[in-house]
Protein backbone atom coordinates (compact mmCIF):
# COMPACT_ATOMS: atom_id res chain seq x y z
CA UNK A 1 0.00 0.00 0.00
CA UNK A 2 1.67 3.30 -1.11
CA UNK A 3 2.34 5.63 1.80
CA UNK A 4 1.34 9.28 1.88
CA UNK A 5 4.90 10.48 1.20
CA UNK A 6 5.23 8.53 -2.04
CA UNK A 7 1.88 9.82 -3.26
CA UNK A 8 3.10 13.40 -2.83
CA UNK A 9 4.96 12.89 -6.09
CA UNK A 10 1.64 13.53 -7.80
CA UNK A 11 0.72 16.58 -5.70
CA UNK A 12 1.47 19.09 -8.46
CA UNK A 13 -0.48 17.09 -11.03
CA UNK A 14 -3.40 16.72 -8.63
CA UNK A 15 -3.28 20.44 -7.85
CA UNK A 16 -3.59 21.50 -11.50
CA UNK A 17 -6.51 19.09 -11.95
CA UNK A 18 -8.30 20.57 -8.94
CA UNK A 19 -7.55 24.15 -10.03
CA UNK A 20 -8.80 23.39 -13.52
CA UNK A 21 -12.09 22.11 -12.05
CA UNK A 22 -12.41 25.11 -9.70
CA UNK A 23 -11.82 27.56 -12.57
CA UNK A 24 -14.45 25.78 -14.67
CA UNK A 25 -17.05 26.05 -11.87
CA UNK A 26 -16.13 29.72 -11.32
CA UNK A 27 -16.49 30.44 -15.03
CA UNK A 28 -19.97 28.90 -15.07
CA UNK A 29 -21.22 30.49 -11.86
CA UNK A 30 -19.26 33.75 -11.56
CA UNK A 31 -17.42 35.24 -14.58
CA UNK A 32 -16.31 34.09 -17.97
CA UNK A 33 -12.87 35.56 -17.32
CA UNK A 34 -12.08 32.44 -15.29
CA UNK A 35 -11.92 30.51 -18.57
CA UNK A 36 -8.43 31.97 -19.10
CA UNK A 37 -6.81 30.30 -16.07
CA UNK A 38 -8.96 27.24 -16.72
CA UNK A 39 -7.39 26.82 -20.17
CA UNK A 40 -3.94 27.10 -18.62
CA UNK A 41 -4.63 24.51 -15.91
CA UNK A 42 -6.33 22.26 -18.46
CA UNK A 43 -3.17 22.34 -20.56
CA UNK A 44 -1.09 21.50 -17.50
CA UNK A 45 -3.48 18.62 -16.73
CA UNK A 46 -3.09 17.23 -20.24
CA UNK A 47 0.66 17.58 -19.90
CA UNK A 48 0.53 15.61 -16.66
CA UNK A 49 -1.49 12.84 -18.32
CA UNK A 50 1.07 12.70 -21.11
CA UNK A 51 3.92 12.57 -18.58
CA UNK A 52 2.42 9.55 -16.81
CA UNK A 53 1.95 7.63 -20.06
CA UNK A 54 5.22 8.48 -21.91
CA UNK A 55 8.01 5.86 -21.65
CA UNK A 56 11.16 7.93 -22.12
CA UNK A 57 11.66 9.92 -18.91
CA UNK A 58 11.24 8.24 -15.53
CA UNK A 59 11.34 11.55 -13.69
CA UNK A 60 8.24 12.73 -15.57
CA UNK A 61 6.36 9.49 -14.82
CA UNK A 62 7.14 9.88 -11.13
CA UNK A 63 6.70 13.66 -10.99
CA UNK A 64 4.22 14.64 -13.72
CA UNK A 65 4.22 18.37 -14.54
CA UNK A 66 6.72 19.19 -11.78
CA UNK A 67 9.44 17.08 -13.42
CA UNK A 68 9.66 19.56 -16.29
CA UNK A 69 11.33 22.01 -13.91
CA UNK A 70 14.40 19.78 -14.03
CA UNK A 71 14.69 20.18 -17.81
CA UNK A 72 14.01 23.90 -17.57
CA UNK A 73 16.84 24.51 -15.12
CA UNK A 74 19.13 22.18 -17.04
CA UNK A 75 18.45 24.20 -20.17
CA UNK A 76 19.37 27.54 -18.61
CA UNK A 77 22.21 26.19 -16.46
CA UNK A 78 25.02 27.54 -18.71
CA UNK A 79 23.55 31.05 -18.60
CA UNK A 80 22.97 30.91 -14.83
CA UNK A 81 26.54 29.72 -14.31
CA UNK A 82 28.06 32.32 -16.64
CA UNK A 83 26.18 35.33 -15.34
CA UNK A 84 25.67 34.51 -11.66
CA UNK A 85 28.05 31.83 -10.41
CA UNK A 86 31.42 31.63 -12.17
CA UNK A 87 34.19 33.99 -11.10
CA UNK A 88 35.98 36.35 -13.45
CA UNK A 89 38.90 33.92 -13.65
CA UNK A 90 36.98 30.67 -14.24
CA UNK A 91 37.73 29.43 -17.76
CA UNK A 92 34.56 27.94 -19.23
CA UNK A 93 36.44 27.80 -21.58
CA UNK A 94 37.35 31.52 -21.65
CA UNK A 95 37.27 33.50 -18.43
CA UNK A 96 35.18 36.61 -18.00
CA UNK A 97 38.41 38.58 -17.70
CA UNK A 98 39.64 37.33 -21.09
CA UNK A 99 36.31 38.00 -22.81
CA UNK A 100 36.02 41.46 -21.26
CA UNK A 101 39.49 42.34 -22.50
CA UNK A 102 38.48 41.49 -26.07
CA UNK A 103 35.17 43.36 -25.81
CA UNK A 104 36.86 46.47 -24.44
CA UNK A 105 39.62 46.54 -27.03
CA UNK A 106 37.17 45.83 -29.85
CA UNK A 107 34.93 48.69 -28.73
CA UNK A 108 37.81 51.04 -28.03
CA UNK A 109 36.88 51.27 -24.36
CA UNK A 110 39.14 51.55 -21.32
CA UNK A 111 40.92 48.22 -20.80
CA UNK A 112 42.90 49.08 -17.66
CA UNK A 113 42.22 47.31 -14.33
CA UNK A 114 42.34 48.94 -10.87
CA UNK A 115 43.59 47.59 -7.56
CA UNK A 116 46.19 45.12 -8.82
CA UNK A 117 46.13 41.62 -10.25
CA UNK A 118 43.43 39.13 -9.38
CA UNK A 119 45.55 36.21 -10.51
CA UNK A 120 46.98 33.74 -8.00
CA UNK A 121 50.62 34.57 -8.55
CA UNK A 122 51.94 31.83 -6.24
CA UNK A 123 49.95 29.00 -7.87
CA UNK A 124 51.61 26.49 -10.18
CA UNK A 125 51.47 27.52 -13.82
CA UNK A 126 51.55 31.26 -13.24
CA UNK A 127 53.87 32.89 -15.78
CA UNK A 128 55.20 36.40 -16.21
CA UNK A 129 57.45 38.50 -18.44
CA UNK A 130 60.77 39.66 -17.05
CA UNK A 131 60.95 43.42 -17.58
CA UNK A 132 63.89 45.71 -18.08
CA UNK A 133 64.98 48.73 -16.05
CA UNK A 134 65.55 50.47 -19.40
CA UNK A 135 62.25 49.94 -21.23
CA UNK A 136 61.86 51.00 -24.84
CA UNK A 137 58.99 52.99 -26.34
CA UNK A 138 57.83 51.40 -29.59
CA UNK A 139 55.84 53.75 -31.81
CA UNK A 140 55.08 51.53 -34.82
CA UNK A 141 53.21 48.46 -33.60
CA UNK A 142 52.20 47.15 -37.04
CA UNK A 143 54.44 44.13 -36.47
CA UNK A 144 54.94 41.85 -39.48
CA UNK A 145 56.78 38.74 -40.62
CA UNK A 146 57.64 37.68 -44.18
CA UNK A 147 56.43 34.18 -45.02
CA UNK A 148 57.92 32.38 -48.01
CA UNK A 149 61.12 30.39 -48.51
CA UNK A 150 63.52 30.17 -51.43
CA UNK A 151 61.04 28.24 -53.58
CA UNK A 152 58.26 30.77 -53.00
CA UNK A 153 57.73 33.34 -55.76
CA UNK A 154 55.10 35.45 -53.97
CA UNK A 155 56.12 35.81 -50.31
CA UNK A 156 53.53 37.34 -48.00
CA UNK A 157 54.25 39.95 -45.36
CA UNK A 158 51.83 38.87 -42.66
CA UNK A 159 50.75 40.53 -39.45
CA UNK A 160 51.86 38.87 -36.22
CA UNK A 161 48.17 38.38 -35.32
CA UNK A 162 45.62 36.98 -37.76
CA UNK A 163 42.19 35.36 -37.88
CA UNK A 164 42.35 31.60 -37.52
CA UNK A 165 40.42 29.07 -39.59
CA UNK A 166 36.61 29.32 -39.42
CA UNK A 167 34.50 28.22 -42.37
CA UNK A 168 31.49 29.78 -43.98
CA UNK A 169 28.86 27.25 -43.02
CA UNK A 170 30.12 27.07 -39.47
CA UNK A 171 29.85 30.86 -39.26
CA UNK A 172 27.12 32.96 -40.84
CA UNK A 173 27.66 34.97 -43.99
CA UNK A 174 27.45 38.21 -42.00
CA UNK A 175 30.08 36.94 -39.55
CA UNK A 176 32.46 35.99 -42.37
CA UNK A 177 31.94 39.32 -44.09
CA UNK A 178 32.51 41.25 -40.85
CA UNK A 179 35.70 39.32 -40.08
CA UNK A 180 37.11 39.71 -43.57
CA UNK A 181 36.16 43.38 -43.81
CA UNK A 182 37.90 43.93 -40.48
CA UNK A 183 40.96 42.09 -41.79
CA UNK A 184 41.02 44.38 -44.81
CA UNK A 185 40.67 47.48 -42.64
CA UNK A 186 43.45 46.32 -40.32
CA UNK A 187 45.77 44.86 -42.94
CA UNK A 188 45.93 41.31 -41.63
CA UNK A 189 44.99 37.83 -42.89
CA UNK A 190 41.84 35.75 -42.55
CA UNK A 191 42.01 31.94 -42.80
CA UNK A 192 39.06 30.59 -44.79
CA UNK A 193 38.78 27.34 -42.87
CA UNK A 194 38.10 24.17 -44.85
CA UNK A 195 34.85 25.60 -46.29
CA UNK A 196 36.79 27.41 -49.05
CA UNK A 197 36.35 30.95 -50.36
CA UNK A 198 32.73 32.11 -50.20
CA UNK A 199 30.96 35.06 -51.76
CA UNK A 200 31.18 36.78 -48.36
CA UNK A 201 34.98 36.56 -48.39
CA UNK A 202 35.07 37.94 -51.93
CA UNK A 203 32.65 40.76 -51.12
CA UNK A 204 34.86 42.04 -48.31
CA UNK A 205 38.14 41.73 -50.22
CA UNK A 206 40.50 41.10 -47.28
CA UNK A 207 43.64 38.95 -47.46
CA UNK A 208 42.92 35.23 -47.31
CA UNK A 209 44.74 32.07 -46.32
CA UNK A 210 43.04 29.39 -48.41
CA UNK A 211 42.79 26.17 -46.41
CA UNK A 212 42.82 22.84 -48.25
CA UNK A 213 41.47 20.06 -46.06
CA UNK A 214 40.59 16.42 -46.65
CA UNK A 215 37.25 17.39 -48.23
CA UNK A 216 39.09 19.50 -50.84
CA UNK A 217 36.37 22.14 -50.84
CA UNK A 218 36.95 24.69 -53.56
CA UNK A 219 39.18 22.18 -55.37
CA UNK A 220 37.01 19.07 -55.20
CA UNK A 221 36.34 16.63 -58.01
CA UNK A 222 32.93 15.00 -58.33
CA UNK A 223 34.23 11.88 -56.54
CA UNK A 224 35.56 13.90 -53.60
CA UNK A 225 39.24 13.81 -54.57
CA UNK A 226 41.61 16.70 -55.30
CA UNK A 227 41.03 18.56 -58.58
CA UNK A 228 44.18 20.47 -59.70
CA UNK A 229 42.31 22.69 -62.17
CA UNK A 230 39.74 23.83 -59.60
CA UNK A 231 42.50 24.44 -57.07
CA UNK A 232 44.45 26.53 -59.53
CA UNK A 233 41.39 28.68 -60.20
CA UNK A 234 40.72 29.29 -56.49
CA UNK A 235 44.38 29.83 -55.59
CA UNK A 236 44.75 32.37 -58.39
CA UNK A 237 42.36 34.79 -56.66
CA UNK A 238 44.14 38.04 -55.81
CA UNK A 239 42.80 37.83 -52.25
CA UNK A 240 44.44 34.47 -51.63
CA UNK A 241 47.89 35.16 -50.20
CA UNK A 242 48.84 31.74 -48.79
CA UNK A 243 47.77 28.09 -49.07
CA UNK A 244 47.33 26.02 -45.91
CA UNK A 245 47.09 22.24 -46.10
CA UNK A 246 45.11 21.10 -43.06
CA UNK A 247 46.13 17.78 -41.56
CA UNK A 248 44.23 18.19 -38.30
CA UNK A 249 42.73 20.82 -36.02
CA UNK A 250 43.00 21.25 -32.29
CA UNK A 251 39.27 20.95 -31.65
CA UNK A 252 39.04 17.40 -33.01
CA UNK A 253 42.36 16.02 -34.31
CA UNK A 254 42.01 12.78 -36.22
CA UNK A 255 38.27 13.22 -36.71
CA UNK A 256 36.46 13.79 -39.98
CA UNK A 257 32.97 15.10 -40.44
CA UNK A 258 29.81 15.07 -42.48
CA UNK A 259 27.63 17.96 -43.57
CA UNK A 260 24.07 16.61 -43.91
CA UNK A 261 22.24 17.41 -47.12
CA UNK A 262 19.61 19.29 -45.09
CA UNK A 263 22.24 21.86 -44.04
CA UNK A 264 23.73 22.45 -47.48
CA UNK A 265 22.38 25.74 -48.78
CA UNK A 266 22.97 27.06 -52.28
CA UNK A 267 25.61 29.45 -50.92
CA UNK A 268 27.48 26.67 -49.11
CA UNK A 269 27.30 24.46 -52.20
CA UNK A 270 28.65 27.31 -54.30
CA UNK A 271 31.60 27.97 -51.99
CA UNK A 272 32.56 24.34 -51.45
CA UNK A 273 31.86 23.09 -54.97
CA UNK A 274 29.51 20.35 -53.84
CA UNK A 275 26.03 19.30 -55.01
CA UNK A 276 22.90 20.08 -53.04
CA UNK A 277 20.62 17.33 -51.79
CA UNK A 278 23.47 14.97 -50.96
CA UNK A 279 25.43 14.43 -47.73
CA UNK A 280 28.98 15.78 -47.97
CA UNK A 281 31.70 13.77 -46.25
CA UNK A 282 35.03 15.16 -45.04
CA UNK A 283 37.18 12.09 -44.32
CA UNK A 284 39.60 12.05 -41.44
CA UNK A 285 42.60 11.53 -43.75
CA UNK A 286 43.66 12.98 -47.10
CA UNK A 287 43.25 10.95 -50.28
CA UNK A 288 45.88 12.97 -52.22
CA UNK A 289 48.75 11.45 -50.23
CA UNK A 290 49.38 8.70 -47.70
CA UNK A 291 53.10 8.89 -46.97
CA UNK A 292 55.41 11.72 -45.85
CA UNK A 293 57.18 11.75 -49.23
CA UNK A 294 53.87 11.96 -51.09
CA UNK A 295 52.82 14.79 -48.79
CA UNK A 296 55.92 16.83 -49.66
CA UNK A 297 55.34 16.30 -53.38
CA UNK A 298 51.73 17.38 -52.92
CA UNK A 299 52.93 20.57 -51.21
CA UNK A 300 55.23 21.18 -54.18
CA UNK A 301 52.27 20.66 -56.53
CA UNK A 302 50.16 23.17 -54.60
CA UNK A 303 53.00 25.70 -54.73
CA UNK A 304 53.35 25.30 -58.48
CA UNK A 305 49.61 25.45 -59.18
CA UNK A 306 49.22 28.55 -56.99
CA UNK A 307 51.84 30.45 -58.94
CA UNK A 308 54.45 30.26 -56.22
CA UNK A 309 52.42 31.51 -53.26
CA UNK A 310 53.51 30.42 -49.77
CA UNK A 311 52.32 26.89 -49.03
CA UNK A 312 52.40 25.21 -45.64
CA UNK A 313 50.41 22.92 -43.42
CA UNK A 314 48.48 23.02 -40.17
CA UNK A 315 48.29 20.28 -37.58
CA UNK A 316 47.72 19.48 -33.95
CA UNK A 317 50.61 17.32 -32.78
CA UNK A 318 49.67 13.73 -32.05
CA UNK A 319 52.28 11.01 -32.59
CA UNK A 320 55.47 13.02 -32.43
CA UNK A 321 57.30 10.45 -34.54
CA UNK A 322 54.89 11.16 -37.43
CA UNK A 323 55.85 14.82 -37.50
CA UNK A 324 59.48 13.73 -37.57
CA UNK A 325 58.60 11.52 -40.56
CA UNK A 326 57.45 14.68 -42.34
CA UNK A 327 60.66 16.51 -41.45
CA UNK A 328 62.75 13.61 -42.74
CA UNK A 329 60.74 13.73 -45.96
CA UNK A 330 61.53 17.46 -46.22
CA UNK A 331 65.24 16.68 -45.97
CA UNK A 332 65.06 13.81 -48.46
CA UNK A 333 63.00 15.63 -51.11
CA UNK A 334 64.42 19.09 -50.40
CA UNK A 335 60.80 20.30 -50.58
CA UNK A 336 60.44 22.61 -47.60
CA UNK A 337 57.02 24.05 -46.71
CA UNK A 338 56.99 27.80 -46.28
CA UNK A 339 55.20 27.58 -42.94
CA UNK A 340 53.71 25.24 -40.36
CA UNK A 341 50.77 26.22 -38.13
CA UNK A 342 50.70 24.43 -34.77
CA UNK A 343 47.16 24.20 -33.42
CA UNK A 344 46.73 23.34 -29.75
CA UNK A 345 44.11 20.95 -28.47
CA UNK A 346 42.64 23.91 -26.58
CA UNK A 347 41.36 25.18 -29.95
CA UNK A 348 37.61 24.97 -30.08
CA UNK A 349 35.65 26.61 -32.91
CA UNK A 350 34.82 23.22 -34.37
CA UNK A 351 32.15 21.26 -32.46
CA UNK A 352 33.68 17.93 -31.47
CA UNK A 353 32.93 14.72 -29.57
CA UNK A 354 33.73 15.21 -25.90
CA UNK A 355 36.54 12.65 -25.90
CA UNK A 356 38.25 14.42 -28.81
CA UNK A 357 37.82 17.87 -27.30
CA UNK A 358 39.08 16.82 -23.87
CA UNK A 359 41.59 14.05 -24.37
CA UNK A 360 43.04 13.94 -27.89
CA UNK A 361 45.78 16.19 -29.19
CA UNK A 362 48.72 18.07 -27.69
CA UNK A 363 48.25 21.53 -26.13
CA UNK A 364 49.76 24.45 -28.00
CA UNK A 365 52.68 25.14 -25.65
CA UNK A 366 54.06 21.60 -25.80
CA UNK A 367 53.24 21.19 -29.50
CA UNK A 368 54.90 24.46 -30.43
CA UNK A 369 58.00 23.64 -28.39
CA UNK A 370 58.28 20.23 -30.03
CA UNK A 371 57.85 21.52 -33.60
CA UNK A 372 60.34 24.34 -33.05
CA UNK A 373 62.97 22.03 -31.59
CA UNK A 374 62.48 19.35 -34.23
CA UNK A 375 62.98 21.85 -37.05
CA UNK A 376 66.01 23.24 -35.22
CA UNK A 377 67.37 19.74 -34.76
CA UNK A 378 66.97 19.01 -38.48
CA UNK A 379 68.75 22.26 -39.39
CA UNK A 380 65.83 23.80 -41.32
CA UNK A 381 64.22 26.07 -38.74
CA UNK A 382 65.42 29.17 -40.58
CA UNK A 383 63.61 28.01 -43.75
CA UNK A 384 60.18 27.49 -42.15
CA UNK A 385 57.99 30.04 -40.42
CA UNK A 386 55.80 28.77 -37.55
CA UNK A 387 52.32 29.98 -36.70
CA UNK A 388 50.61 29.15 -33.40
CA UNK A 389 46.95 28.94 -32.43
CA UNK A 390 45.14 27.98 -29.25
CA UNK A 391 43.37 30.46 -26.93
CA UNK A 392 45.56 33.39 -28.00
CA UNK A 393 43.59 36.55 -27.14
CA UNK A 394 45.95 38.87 -25.27
CA UNK A 395 49.32 40.43 -25.96
CA UNK A 396 50.83 38.22 -23.26
CA UNK A 397 49.49 35.13 -25.05
CA UNK A 398 51.15 36.31 -28.28
CA UNK A 399 54.43 37.16 -26.57
CA UNK A 400 54.59 33.76 -24.88
CA UNK A 401 53.94 31.93 -28.16
CA UNK A 402 56.64 33.96 -29.91
CA UNK A 403 59.08 33.17 -27.11
CA UNK A 404 58.38 29.45 -27.50
CA UNK A 405 59.24 29.51 -31.19
CA UNK A 406 56.28 30.95 -33.12
CA UNK A 407 56.75 33.61 -35.77
CA UNK A 408 53.11 34.71 -35.68
CA UNK A 409 49.81 33.80 -34.00
CA UNK A 410 46.26 33.09 -35.11
CA UNK A 411 43.07 33.44 -33.10
CA UNK A 412 39.57 32.23 -33.87
CA UNK A 413 37.48 32.72 -30.75
CA UNK A 414 39.22 36.01 -29.93
CA UNK A 415 37.90 37.48 -33.15
CA UNK A 416 34.53 35.79 -32.59
CA UNK A 417 34.29 37.74 -29.33
CA UNK A 418 35.17 40.88 -31.27
CA UNK A 419 32.10 40.46 -33.49
CA UNK A 420 29.79 39.81 -30.55
CA UNK A 421 30.15 36.18 -29.47
CA UNK A 422 28.98 35.82 -25.85
CA UNK A 423 30.26 32.25 -25.34
CA UNK A 424 26.73 30.82 -25.34
CA UNK A 425 28.31 27.56 -26.59
CA UNK A 426 25.40 26.92 -28.96
CA UNK A 427 27.60 26.89 -32.08
CA UNK A 428 26.51 23.38 -33.13
CA UNK A 429 22.77 23.98 -32.64
CA UNK A 430 22.21 26.66 -35.32
CA UNK A 431 20.68 28.77 -32.51
CA UNK A 432 23.56 31.18 -31.89
CA UNK A 433 21.88 34.10 -30.07
CA UNK A 434 24.12 36.74 -31.67
CA UNK A 435 24.14 35.56 -35.29
CA UNK A 436 27.79 34.45 -35.41
CA UNK A 437 27.72 30.64 -35.61
CA UNK A 438 24.43 30.01 -37.41
CA UNK A 439 22.90 29.66 -40.86
CA UNK A 440 19.54 30.98 -39.65
CA UNK A 441 19.06 34.12 -41.79
CA UNK A 442 17.01 35.90 -39.13
CA UNK A 443 19.60 35.30 -36.42
CA UNK A 444 22.47 36.20 -38.76
CA UNK A 445 20.75 39.43 -39.74
CA UNK A 446 21.20 40.69 -36.17
CA UNK A 447 24.97 40.93 -36.79
CA UNK A 448 25.68 44.32 -38.34
CA UNK A 449 28.64 43.97 -40.70
CA UNK A 450 29.70 47.61 -40.68
CA UNK A 451 29.79 47.94 -36.90
CA UNK A 452 31.37 44.56 -36.20
CA UNK A 453 34.06 44.90 -38.87
CA UNK A 454 35.23 48.09 -37.17
CA UNK A 455 35.46 46.17 -33.91
CA UNK A 456 37.54 43.42 -35.56
CA UNK A 457 40.04 45.97 -36.88
CA UNK A 458 40.09 47.84 -33.56
CA UNK A 459 40.66 44.67 -31.52
CA UNK A 460 43.58 43.72 -33.75
CA UNK A 461 45.08 47.21 -33.58
CA UNK A 462 44.74 47.56 -29.80
CA UNK A 463 46.10 44.06 -29.16
CA UNK A 464 49.21 44.77 -31.21
CA UNK A 465 49.56 48.12 -29.45
CA UNK A 466 49.51 46.27 -26.12
CA UNK A 467 52.02 43.77 -27.53
CA UNK A 468 54.30 46.71 -28.34
CA UNK A 469 54.03 47.93 -24.76
CA UNK A 470 54.87 44.50 -23.35
CA UNK A 471 57.77 44.17 -25.78
CA UNK A 472 59.13 47.58 -24.84
CA UNK A 473 58.78 46.80 -21.13
CA UNK A 474 61.04 43.80 -21.66
CA UNK A 475 63.63 46.07 -23.26
CA UNK A 476 63.11 44.57 -26.74
CA UNK A 477 62.54 46.39 -30.03
CA UNK A 478 60.35 43.75 -31.73
CA UNK A 479 58.10 40.93 -30.42
CA UNK A 480 60.09 38.48 -32.53
CA UNK A 481 63.00 39.07 -30.15
CA UNK A 482 61.19 37.29 -27.30
CA UNK A 483 63.00 34.16 -26.16
CA UNK A 484 62.15 31.64 -23.42
CA UNK A 485 64.49 33.39 -20.98
CA UNK A 486 62.25 36.46 -21.06
CA UNK A 487 59.60 34.48 -19.16
CA UNK A 488 59.38 32.93 -15.73
CA UNK A 489 57.09 30.05 -14.82
CA UNK A 490 56.01 28.86 -11.38
CA UNK A 491 56.17 25.08 -11.13
CA UNK A 492 54.09 22.70 -9.03
CA UNK A 493 56.49 22.87 -6.09
CA UNK A 494 56.06 26.68 -5.98
CA UNK A 495 59.57 27.08 -7.35
CA UNK A 496 59.98 29.58 -10.18
CA UNK A 497 62.04 28.58 -13.21
CA UNK A 498 63.19 30.43 -16.29
CA UNK A 499 61.32 29.73 -19.50
CA UNK A 500 64.53 28.48 -21.09
CA UNK A 501 64.59 25.73 -18.45
CA UNK A 502 60.92 24.80 -18.75
CA UNK A 503 60.79 25.09 -22.57
CA UNK A 504 64.38 24.93 -23.71
CA UNK A 505 65.58 25.68 -27.24
CA UNK A 506 67.71 22.73 -28.36
CA UNK A 507 70.80 23.35 -30.53
CA UNK A 508 70.61 23.70 -34.30
CA UNK A 509 71.34 20.42 -36.07
CA UNK A 510 71.39 18.23 -32.96
CA UNK A 511 69.30 15.51 -34.63
CA UNK A 512 71.88 15.22 -37.40
CA UNK A 513 74.92 15.17 -35.10
CA UNK A 514 76.55 12.24 -33.36
CA UNK A 515 76.38 13.85 -29.91
CA UNK A 516 74.04 11.59 -27.94
CA UNK A 517 74.05 13.84 -24.88
CA UNK A 518 71.58 16.37 -26.34
CA UNK A 519 67.85 15.78 -26.80
CA UNK A 520 67.81 12.07 -26.04
CA UNK A 521 64.02 11.85 -26.16
CA UNK A 522 63.95 13.62 -29.53
CA UNK A 523 66.75 11.45 -30.92
CA UNK A 524 64.95 8.27 -29.89
CA UNK A 525 61.88 9.22 -31.92
CA UNK A 526 64.00 10.55 -34.77
CA UNK A 527 65.65 7.14 -35.12
CA UNK A 528 62.22 5.50 -35.48
CA UNK A 529 60.90 8.03 -38.02
CA UNK A 530 60.76 7.06 -41.70
CA UNK A 531 60.33 9.49 -44.59
CA UNK A 532 58.67 6.77 -46.66
CA UNK A 533 55.87 5.87 -44.24
CA UNK A 534 53.81 7.14 -41.32
CA UNK A 535 53.44 3.57 -40.05
CA UNK A 536 55.34 2.69 -36.87
CA UNK A 537 58.42 0.51 -37.36
CA UNK A 538 57.84 -3.16 -36.79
Amino acid sequence: MPDFGSMMRYATFASVLVLCFICLIAALLWTGWMLIPMVFFAAMSLLGLHDIRQPDHSILRNYPVLGHMRFLFEGIRPEIRQYLIESDQDEEPFSRDARSLVYQRAKGQEDKRPFGTRMRVYDAGYAWVTHSVVPIEIEDTDFRVTIGGSACQQPYRASLYNISAMSFGSLSGNAIEALNTGAKLGGFAHDTGEGSVSRYHKKAGGDLIYQVASGYFGCRADNGTFDPDKFQKTAALEQVKMIELKLSQGAKPGHGGMLPASKISSEIAEARGIPMGKDCVSPAAHSAFSTPLEMMHFIAQLRELSGGKPVGFKLCIGHRREFMCMVKAMLETKIIPDFIVVDGTEGGTGAAPVEFANHIGMPMVEGLTFVNNTLRGAGIRDQVKIGAAGKVVSSFDIARALALGADWCNSARGFMFAIGCIQAQACHTNHCPVGVATQDPLRAKALDVTSKSQRVARFHQNTLKALGEVTGAAGLVHPGDFMPQHFMVRMGDKKMVEGSEAYAYLPEGFLLSTNDDIGADYRKRWARADAASFAPPS
